[in-house]
């Protein structure tokens, strides 16, 4: 007779479930060692549940896979929280294991005593605690469904003591894994779509994560349709590369490019794109959007037209119905423009003369230049995302993965252990900021101890450079944002992992071959300017008056030193000159 956690795991494997992440705890025994006796899955420790939460999330959306978490009751499973938002706002399937305590001390104010079911609602798909043994594997099944189907993470609380009990072996498990169907919108409002696109001069598409596996088809639409391509941050490595239409990005890390193509086109079509920021859409023009879930159609601009369906097979149904375009003329001034956008950010990302600090820029340059063919790239929130934004260039085999809609400090190296272990043969490179890296810097240790080969380079500016950015363009003096960096490299060095602090840029690229060709981890300490800041590709009168006064609070406040080292940068000149 098998114990309800070797049911549980029976179940994982059938659905192809190879890792589980987490972190022991004596309510999450009998399913820890249900695992330990199963050769098919391994259990991925980790030394904080948000890693294993994030790593589950990665995991998830390189293999396209159900991924597995779990923690231990209480304050182990409330760890997992952070991580899981991450995952159900990116939209991958991970199924989150929650040990409860013992089921007959709930409602007691027991020790550790929490409410699972509810603290996990808002950031699943499905949520439901586990009463009696007899609920699974069934449960478990519709989780895993849900988690799979609706592409979110899927939570089954479970008390402790209910790993332990006797599975009677009632009724059959099939295994639970991924169906594709085909949606598109219906005929009427295709031909409706057709009308609109057909009858304008000027239209402009912006793709996000819903145009992934849809490259060629996207190109070819924009060859019918004679449109510039502007990508959101999520669209990037699916669209950005072999495309000639290719203007950019726009929006808070975007480029001035991709906002002229929106502004001053007719018609902008939005394909797969949940882009979040209103004040970078088009003030005049018509908009139809294509996304597979219609309640997000119109939650950041008005649309003039809504398509529920994949985009790909949209496409499909929507070409035939297409007149092909011979004016050029939006096409052609969307392309240039995008070329002296380019030009300039590349300009940027030069050596400089050996200039210290380093440009953050050339770092994210020699990175992408260095970089393998498949390197997955995973970039801190904050200014590394802004880097890897503008800097790393995609080829259709790299993958940039990040916490892109849930905007977590740190999610980097816990998210780069999760690629690592599902791929270990795969260059991961974590593109980490000194704030994110020190907030779960206990996971070097999880990197170390599963001899996973994740390379980390490090942006060390000593500060929280992108919420100096915010305070600055608020009219804020920063405060609170200095950090007190150690060695970074010789802490690593200090736990066994290979490590380099580079000060001058002569020394970067030689820094970054021997970390890439090193046979295990390795962390290259790059001190980074800290002045050097993005601003968006568009600036308003509100944050131009913001940047003045942070200038004229700062001078009074006697830290003027700050404004001689800003009145170098890109920033600086951008707002003033």
């Amino acid at each position: 007779m098998s114990t309800i956690a070797e049911k549980i795991v029976d179940v994982i494997a059938e659905a192809g479930v190879e890792r589980v992440y987490g972190l022991p705890g004596d309510s999450l025994n009998g399913f820890t060692d249900a695992i330990r006796r199963r050769d098919s899955i391994s259990w991925q420790h980790v030394r904080h549940e948000e890693a294993a939460a994030f790593a589950a999330a990665a995991d998830a959306a390189l293999t396209g896979e159900l991924a597995v978490c779990a923690g231990s009751c209480g304050p182990g499973n409330l760890h997992l929280i952070n991580g899981l938002y991450d995952a159900n706002r990116s939209r991958v399937p991970v199924l989150a294991i929650a040990a409860h305590i013992p089921a007959s001390e709930i409602g007691t104010g027991y020790f550790q005593e929490t409410h699972p079911q509810e603290l996990f609602r808002e950031c699943s798909v499905y949520v439901e605690m586990v009463s009696t043994p007899e609920q699974l594997p069934r449960v478990l099944e519709i989780a895993m469904r849900a988690a799979i189907e609706k592409r979110g993470v899927a939570v089954v609380v479970i008390p402790g003591e209910i790993f332990l009990k006797e599975h009677e072996g009632k009724g059959r498990s099939a295994p639970i894994v991924a169906t594709r169907s085909i949606v598109r919108p219906a005929d009427d409002q295709l031909a409706e779509a057709a009308a609109l696109l057909n009858g304008t001069k000027k239209v402009t598409i912006l793709g996000g994560a819903g145009t992934e596996g849809a490259h060629a088809k996207v190109i070819a639409l924009a060859e019918t349709l004679k449109a510039p391509i502007v990508h959101a941050l999520r669209g990037k490595e699916f669209l950005e590369y072999d495309n000639p239409y290719d203007v950019g990005m726009t929006g808070l890390l975007g480029f001035a490019s991709g906002y002229r193509a929106m502004e001053s086109c007719d018609v902008l079509l939005m394909l797969g794109t949940d882009f979040p920021y209103p004040q970078f859409f088009p003030s005049k023009a018509k908009v139809i959007q294509v996304d597979l879930r219609g309640e997000q159609i119109g939650k950041r601009t008005p649309v003039d037209l809504a398509l529920v369906g994949d985009v790909g097979d949209t496409i499909d149904a929507l070409l035939p119905l297409l007149e092909t375009k011979t004016n050029t003329r939006h096409l052609d001034a969307s392309t240039e423009h995008y070329a002296k956008t380019r030009k300039e950010l590349d300009d940027l990302a030069d050596n400089d003369r050996n200039r210290t600090p380093i440009h953050p820029q050339y770092v994210a340059r020699l990175v992408s230049e260095l970089a393998t063919e498949d390197a997955v790239f995973i970039p801190d929130v904050g200014s590394p995302v802004v880097w890897a934004a503008r800097y790393l260039k995609m080829n259709g085999s790299r993958r940039l993965i990040g916490s892109f809609s849930h905007g977590s400090m740190a999610n980097a190296l816990p998210q780069a252990i999760g690629a690592q272990t599902a791929f270990p043969d795969r260059q991961i490179i974590a593109l980490s900021g000194d704030g994110g890296l020190a907030m779960l810097l206990g996971e070097l240790l999880t990197v170390r101890q599963n001899k996973l080969p994740v390379k980390i380079v490090l942006f060390n500016n000593s500060s929280l450079n992108f919420v100096e950015l915010e305070m600055k363009a608020a009219g804020i003096v920063n405060f609170g944002t200095q950090l007190d960096n150690p060695d970074f490299a010789a802490l690593a060095n200090a736990i066994g992992i290979h490590g380099q602090r580079v000060e001058k840029p002569d020394d970067l690229e030689g820094a970054l071959r021997a970390a890439f060709a090193h046979d295990g981890p390795a962390l290259v300490d790059i001190v980074t300017a800290q002045q050097e800041l993005s601003i968006p590709p568009t600036i308003t009168a509100e944050q131009a008056k913001g940047f003045t006064l942070y200038a004229i609070r700062t001078l009074l406040s006697g830290r003027g030193d700050e404004l001689i080292d800003l009145a170098d940068t890109n920033v600086f000149r951008r707002l003033f000159s």
